[in-house]
């Protein structure tokens, strides 16, 4: 599933010049976002914008129908609506590229906006960039392109400005709800003064894949600022020299994440759940790592972002709640999830399956079940940590409880052919979740709504795990798949 594309990126699978380090993870059920209640005015003609995104809800999940990535007053706004990008330069003025759906969950996104109102062609006072590469299909929402000239924007006043949401209220001075985003940013640039190119913020690498750069060298303006989100106490810190920092509201430490577009890691794929009952019954936030099901009647689940054939991989779920629950690794081919056969999220799986009465092995392979109850008797409880660990290379899954070895690791007959079938097959083994009305948490490493007590990372210094990873097991991120993949 980690294929390079030209305009989508990853994470870096080869080496990258530039390596960022951290994100923040924004989720609009629980409105978080960052504020500047009175900043100064700066230059509302000429100014650029540039961040990396990585969409962790899709579609219209809002009251609002529209994911706001920053705005500022009335009539500053960035955002995503039905998975295209919009920006109004001010009230009329709106231009949206209506050609491309941004709706890659497991891909980080770099979006360019450069505006100067002071050129003489329309088209070149705001131009927007995708990966390095600028759209040129515009619709304008019933607006137009800037006037020549025009310093009415809405960005650069001293207006209420926010990251993660739009201003709302009767004089704009707070965030709301209905508007926010939810998603990972990371290198969230404002330039005051200057219409900049995307090369000034990032680069196409050897693989033909657009990476980021290091932007501190970048003269900001005097009202520019620069979020990179590498202080887990202030997550509105300005890095760009100029003390224009950010208000925190509903953020804490937990929500800095080391998912980077250079260092990408799985997380839920929201394209990818199975349910019996409407979508409605679903709901996939934190990032992208909590699956919530409250249908007291049906089955549902989840994959991840990122599929494996080849070497030692590890994650770990959190158990909020009692019911039936399935933890392990799935192919996707043969996907059904229908009501005959609600458990199959892919015709080859292997998984720990558990609730209050024990738990169990299951193994099926092309459609053919297989249970072993050998390690029955481990009662799972709330608040407990599994550990997968699934070993490909030597066809052996092993499963961890509060990181105590449950029973012995499998090395059978069944999951060798399972692991077998699928690399005759050229398909993946993806990590996948399924329950019945349960809520679980998994952990790959990037990002954990809770904070782990030993913080314990693999061999490579990558994952932020509540236990450590059996020794030569990876967390499943683009720099160990580059590696062992």
């Amino acid at each position: 599933m980690e294929v390079l594309q030209r305009t989508a990126n990853r994470g870096s699978i080869s080496t990258a010049s530039y390596d960022i380090d951290n994100s923040i993870k924004l989720e609009h059920a629980n409105n978080e976002w960052l504020y500047r209640a009175s900043p100064t005015a700066g230059n509302r003609r000429t100014f650029t914008f540039s961040f990396w995104i990585k969409r962790t809800r899709l579609g219209n999940p809002t009251a609002s129908g529209t994911m706001y990535v920053a705005g500022q007053g009335q009539h500053g706004r960035m955002y995503f609506t039905s998975d295209y990008f919009g920006f109004r330069f001010d009230d009329g003025h709106d231009t949206r590229d209506i050609t491309t759906k941004h709706r890659d969950p497991a891909a980080w996104l770099h979006v360019v906006v450069a505006v100067d109102t002071n050129q003489s062609s329309s088209s070149n006072r705001v131009k927007i960039y995708f990966n390095g590469v600028q759209t040129t299909t515009i619709d304008f929402d019933g607006g137009s392109y800037p006037d020549l000239q025009d310093q009415a924007s809405g960005w650069f006043t001293t207006n209420y400005l926010t990251v993660g949401t739009a201003p709302f209220g009767g004089s704009y001075n707070a965030g709301d709800g209905d508007y926010d985003m939810s998603g990972y940013l990371t290198e969230f640039c404002a330039v005051d003064g200057q219409q900049l190119a995307p090369t000034d913020f990032g680069e196409t690498n050897a693989d033909g894949v657009w990476v980021p750069i290091d932007v501190s060298g970048i003269n900001f303006g005097s009202q520019g600022y620069y979020l990179n989100f590498d202080d887990s106490t202030s997550a509105g810190k300005d890095s760009s020299g100029n003390s224009n920092n950010f208000s925190d509201s509903n953020l804490n430490a937990a929500d800095q994440a080391t998912d980077t577009p250079t260092n990408n890691f799985c997380t839920f794929n929201q394209l990818g759940t199975y349910i019996q009952r409407p979508i409605l019954a679903t709901e996939i936030k934190e990032g992208a790592t909590k699956l919530s099901h409250t249908d007291i009647s049906a089955w549902c689940g989840g994959i991840g972002t990122m599929g494996v054939k080849s070497g030692k991989w590890y994650y770990e779920a959190k158990i909020y709640d009692i019911d039936d629950l399935m933890l392990g690794f799935s192919s996707f081919s043969g996907a059904t999830g229908t009501t005959t056969n609600p458990h199959s999220v892919g015709t080859n799986i292997i998984y720990y399956g558990g609730g209050a009465s024990g738990s169990y092995w299951f193994m099926n392979i092309d459609g053919t079940s297989t249970s072993n109850d050998a390690n029955r008797g481990t009662v799972w409880s709330v608040g407990d940590v599994i550990g997968i660990a699934l070993d490909i290379d030597n066809t052996r899954i092993s499963f961890y409880v509060n990181g105590t070895l449950a029973g012995s690791s499998n090395t059978n007959a069944e999951i060798s052919a399972v692991i077998n079938e699928i690399n005759s097959t050229g398909d993946f083994l993806i990590p996948f979740a399924g329950m019945w009305r349960s809520t679980i948490e998994l952990n790959f490493g990037g990002y954990t709504a809770n904070t782990p007590s030993s913080a314990a990372s693999d061999a490579n210094g990558y994952g932020n795990f509540e236990y450590a990873p059996p020794s030569g097991y990876y967390a499943l991120c683009t720099k160990n798949l580059a590696e062992f993949g």
